[in-house]
């Protein structure tokens, strides 16, 4: 049964049917990468000193993989609780651009803001690029049961990677456990680059592939937020002087 064939009537069976498709959707190439770069993770916390517990706890809380990097990252240099909550918060802004562009399609008429808020808390850049491709075609009575099939089990199997891999993680040689978290900037690169709608977003994107090493040998513990805000703001700046020049 495909995507399109799926019943559009808003009742049970059809929102059934559309999770269903969304469980089976995180299992697609960009889920399967992700779910693999998650086993590099594991092998990150297990020589952080984290429990089994504390890392499947915290991939299901944190969820967007950057996040728990930077968690792990705080705990292996030793800094304080405040801290690391206020980095772990701060790549979590990140997010809310996507937030703000996916709820309103997620969202029709009778959709309870509860439920709004509880799919938020999937959204991350592999959910989000897979949802943004596929929701124009699902009807809008069924897009929160599509979004929940496909967040809730990217979700429960990254917690699942993580528990299994995190246990026999003495064993994976570190340049193979590298390799795979490396494979999550590559994807999100690639991806975001090709959802982008407007020229500006590729703009950014290349702003900030070349700034980035610059300023972290210039500042490095500011590195990508300067990054962020010149090679961004530099991008929104031609996008409104060429919409400009375009009236």
């Amino acid at each position: 049964m495909s995507d399109l064939q799926v019943s559009s009537d808003p009742g049970f069976t059809a929102r059934r049917q559309w999770f269903l498709v969304g469980a089976r959707t995180a299992f697609s190439l960009p889920g399967l990468i992700l779910m693999s770069a998650s086993v590099g993770f594991a092998g990150l916390a297990n020589e952080a000193g984290m429990t089994l517990a504390q890392v499947v706890f915290m991939t299901g809380v944190i969820w967007a993989l950057p996040g728990q990097v930077v968690l792990v990252g705080a705990i292996i240099s030793g800094a304080s609780l405040p801290a690391a909550t206020f980095a772990v918060t701060l790549s979590s802004v990140r997010l809310m651009p996507m937030v703000a562009a996916l709820l309103p399609e997620l969202r029709s008429k009778d959709t309870p803001r509860w439920v709004l808020y509880g799919l938020a808390h999937f959204i991350a850049v592999t959910s989000w690029v897979l949802a943004m491709e596929r929701l124009r075609s699902i009807p809008p009575s069924c897009r929160t049961s599509y979004y929940f099939g496909l967040g809730g089990t990217l979700v429960v199997a990254n917690m699942v990677v993580v528990g299994a891999v995190f246990s026999i993680a003495g064993a994976l040689p570190p340049m193979i456990s590298a390799a795979l978290l490396l494979l999550t900037p590559v994807y999100f690169l690639t991806s975001l680059w090709g959802s982008v709608r407007e020229r500006a977003g590729h703009l950014a994107m290349v702003f900030g592939l070349v700034l980035g090493p610059l300023f972290h040998t210039l500042i490095p513990r500011f590195d990508l937020l300067a990054a962020g805000l010149i090679g961004g703001g530099a991008a929104y700046g031609w996008h409104r002087s060429r919409r400009a020049g375009r009236r």
